[in-house]
Order: C-alpha cells, then structure tokens, then sequence
C-alpha cells in the first residue's frame, strides 16, 4: 500500500534549528598568485558545463574599476588590510573591474555555492531524498506484532512536520501500534541530527503525540487546523541496521521537495546543517571541490574546501570563482525552466537572513559570515549593462562595518 503524502510543510522555526553560526580556527590569509591561469588535471568523469567566454584580466571598465578601488581604499582608511579584500565584477562578457579577484580568500557561507552546482551536478534537479518505511510482522486490527523499519537516505529535511505527516498517512494506512522496535538503516536524518539512532529516537517521538517534546508541539501548531494528532505508540527501543531485511517492500515512500527547492532553503537561511548534509551525501568537500573545477574551468588554485558549509577560513575561494559557480549554477538550471532565484536568495524576500539588509531589490544574493570575515556574492538586473555580477570578499575586521560598506557600495553601483 502506497498512500499519498502530506506536503512538506516547513516553518521558519523548524530551519532556524541550525541557521549559520560559527567560531572557525584561524589560519593564514593567502598571499596573491600570478601563476598562468591554468588548471591542473585530475577532474572528474562529470562532463564540464559549456562555459562562458574567458575574460582577459586586462580589460577593465575605467569608471568601474575606479568605484571598486575607491570602496577599497575607504576600508583601508578604517584600518582594514587590502590584501584581505577580493573583488570582482562583470557582465555576461566583459570584466568590469577586479581587485584581488583571482586570489582565494575565507568564503564563509559563498561555499553552499559550490555545494549547490555540485548537488544539482551529481543528483540533478528533479532529485527528491526519499525516507521509506516498512512494517515487519503480522498487522491485525492496527497492532503491528514485530518491528515498524525506517530507510533513510539523507533527506536533509525530515523535521517535525514530517514525523507528524508520515504517523497520520501510516494511521490512515491500518497502523496505531507497534509491539516491537523502530529499526532505523542507512542515514536517515531528523531535525538536522546526523545521528541516526538518535534521529530515530526523535522519530519515535514524532509519531506519538503523546510524547511532544514542547518544539514539537510548537510545529504541530504551523500545521493546518485540522491535521490529526497521531498516536502511534512503539513498545520497544529504537535500533540501527545497515540493511534492511531481505524481504523489505516499502509500505510507504515519503519524498522530500525537489532539490531546488532544498537548496533554495539552505541559502536563503544559510543553513550549514543542510549544507553538511548535502555536500556527505554527493562525496564530501572533495567531490564538491572536484565537481565546481569540472563544471566552471576555474585553475583549482582558486579554491579549497573543507567542508560543504563554509564554517572555517580553511574554504577559501577567489572572487572569480564564485561568479563561475553562480554561472554554472544559472547553465544547470535553464534547460528546466528555472533560474537562479529558484535556489537563491532574491533581495526583498520577507524571511532568511538577508530580509533585514537594505540590499537593492531584485538582485539575486548570497551572502556569508565568520570572526572577521564579510563576504557578498550574486548579480545585479541593470538597465544599461543587463546583469552585473559581482563578487565581495572583505575581511580583516568588524563585520558590522564591512556589511554595511558593502551596502553603500551595491546601492551606490546600481544607482550610477
């Protein structure tokens, strides 16, 4: 029996479990590189995207360049170091201006970037992470006698409302009780716990009303009104297997929103839970590493990941190298009708973590924070240049100060 499922349902106080926060190690800034701009072997079996035009470094706007060297000096004037300032900016085809913008630098959050063109790469973009579930044991009149199995497969967006909708479909399906265990496989992770057995505790929880924690409770009440309260009650422990049994036939195959609409939350709240996620489930930092090489051609000088999330100044990035990502991303997604705003912030949206920055309208953002690091990356829609994208990696200081010279500048550039 396969019953329909509930909409995901997922409220602003579900993804701010674990919204960007971070006290990374330091380490050194990176020195300038004026290496050739080639890239090394070693790319993966993925075939590379068709790539833009290749920018000269030599052929700058005059007026633009101008503007981009005055924002750098008034940092300096505030005691900020240039050598810890990138920036780039161009249209489609011509290189606007560029201070640093070949240099890798602390990329902060810019990271779920790559982490974003390397999911839609290896999983693509009609994806969806399935949790299955399957009822082990003879079922008579709504008692389960045996063990009720959960597979995972690392949705990274199994939170309480979807606990609450997988106990009402299973209710709905026959099931009330189970006289046995929740035997959790594979990685199957709840409320952005990589844990599997403790997820499945939380599961456990989850299908039983009567074991609310106070947070779950509060979900509930972002539900329509009249979602049932389920009651499925599981008399034994939670346990973790790496298979399930050989007889094993999903009774009910609960799916998660396609992944645009998965990364779209992961940026717009800048979420490093779901980064992390996303990033184990395609290979880790390397694959995610390897895969934005393939895709935008960049010398993988320009880049160096620890991690999908951008916690650490170790995932350092160029300037350039975020707007190839931001290109790339645009390349994987336009054959499917969809655009970068599909997985990114746009500027004037009422929630994430860019809602309370005077930004301009309309432009498509991502934005990232650690101790001392500032970064500001997306494109601006332009009356007489058509899209302007533009990459800002700032540290060295206060990041209140560099938020908000990033802002003047932004504001400013789209004024002119």
């Amino acid at each position: 029996m396969r019953p329909n499922i509930y909409p995901i349902l997922l409220s602003l106080s579900s993804l701010s479990l674990l919204l960007a926060s971070c006290t990374p190690s330091p380490s050194p800034e990176p020195s300038p590189d004026t290496s050739p701009e080639t890239s090394s072997p070693g790319a993966t079996s993925a075939t590379p995207s068709p790539n833009p035009p290749q920018l000269s470094l030599a052929d700058r706007d005059p007026e633009v360049q101008q503007q981009v060297q005055e924002y750098i000096n008034r940092l300096a004037r505030q005691g900020f170091d240039p050598q810890q300032q990138g920036v780039w900016l161009q249209t489609d085809d011509q290189l606007l201006a560029n201070i640093g913008g070949t240099v890798p630098l602390p990329a902060a959050s810019l990271t779920k970037l790559a982490t974003t063109l390397a999911a839609l790469r290896r999983l693509g973009v009609e994806h969806r992470f399935s949790t299955q579930f399957f009822p082990q044991g003879e079922l008579q009149d709504g008692v389960l006698e045996g063990d009720l199995w959960v597979v995972g497969a690392t949705n990274p967006l199994f939170v309480w409302e979807e606990a609450i909708a997988v106990a009402n479909q299973l209710t709905e399906a026959g099931l009330q009780q189970v006289n046995g265990d929740l035997i959790v496989v594979g990685d199957f992770f709840m409320n952005f716990e990589e844990d599997s057995l403790l997820s499945g505790e939380l599961l456990k929880q989850g299908l039983n009303a009567r074991l609310w924690t106070s947070e779950a409770e509060t979900q509930y009440r972002t539900l329509p009104p009249d979602t049932p309260r389920p009651e499925i009650a599981i008399s034994g422990q939670v346990r973790y297997r790496s298979q399930p049994p050989p007889d094993f036939q999903p009774w009910l195959n609960h799916q998660s929103p396609p992944l645009p609409q998965v990364l779209k939350l992961m940026n717009r709240y800048s979420n490093n839970a779901i980064a992390h996620i996303l990033a184990n489930a395609i290979g880790g930092a390397a694959a995610v590493r390897q895969e934005t090489i393939t895709a935008t051609a960049i010398p993988d000088r320009e880049i160096q990941l620890v991690n999908g999330s951008g916690l650490g100044r170790e995932n350092q990035m160029s300037p350039r190298t975020v707007i190839r990502i931001y290109q790339a991303i645009e390349r994987e997604l336009s054959p499917h009708g969809l655009s970068l705003g599909d997985v990114v912030a746009i500027a004037g949206e009422p929630e994430g973590i860019l809602a309370v920055r005077p930004l301009p309208p309309r432009a498509i953002l991502k934005s990232g924070s650690l101790n001392a690091v500032s970064t500001l990356a997306g494109v601006l829609p332009t009356q007489n240049k058509g899209k302007v994208w533009f990459s800002i990696l700032n540290g060295g200081g206060d990041i209140e100060i560099l938020r908000a010279e990033q802002e003047r500048f932004l504001n400013l550039l789209e004024t002119q």
